[in-house]
């Protein structure tokens, strides 16, 4: 059963920093680009940042460079998000899924940045 559980998200004031974490069982990990969505409030979901199947390649949307850094763990079929001087943009319900072939959406973790 494929299955995605992200966590690590919080409450923090801007100029903070939070670690998001997406576990992955259900497929072959090491096989697939991995990436982190996120959606804030009244929007559609986005892209945040994506990583190669090998780990050697990320991208990030404009907004979150220099900001954001995107890794993986195969080993532990965990990819995660350290996310430095947030600011209250980055406010969002954040996703990860396969690039490019998703599966079914994990519950998110939510990501709230306020003095």
């Amino acid at each position: 059963q494929v299955q995605l559980v992200e966590s690590g998200g919080g409450l923090v004031q801007p100029g903070g920093s939070l670690k998001l974490s997406c576990a992955a069982s259900g497929f072959i990990f090491s096989n697939y680009a991995m990436a982190w969505y996120r959606q804030p409030p009244g929007k559609e979901r986005e892209l945040a940042a994506w990583i190669g199947y090998d780990g050697r390649d990320t991208v990030y949307v404009d907004s979150a460079k220099g900001r954001f850094t995107i890794s993986r763990d195969d080993a532990k079929n965990t990819v995660y998000l350290q996310m430095n001087n947030l600011n209250f943009d980055d406010t969002a319900v954040y996703y990860c899924n396969r690039l490019g072939a998703p599966v079914s959406w994990g519950q998110g973790t939510q990501v709230t940045v306020s003095a």
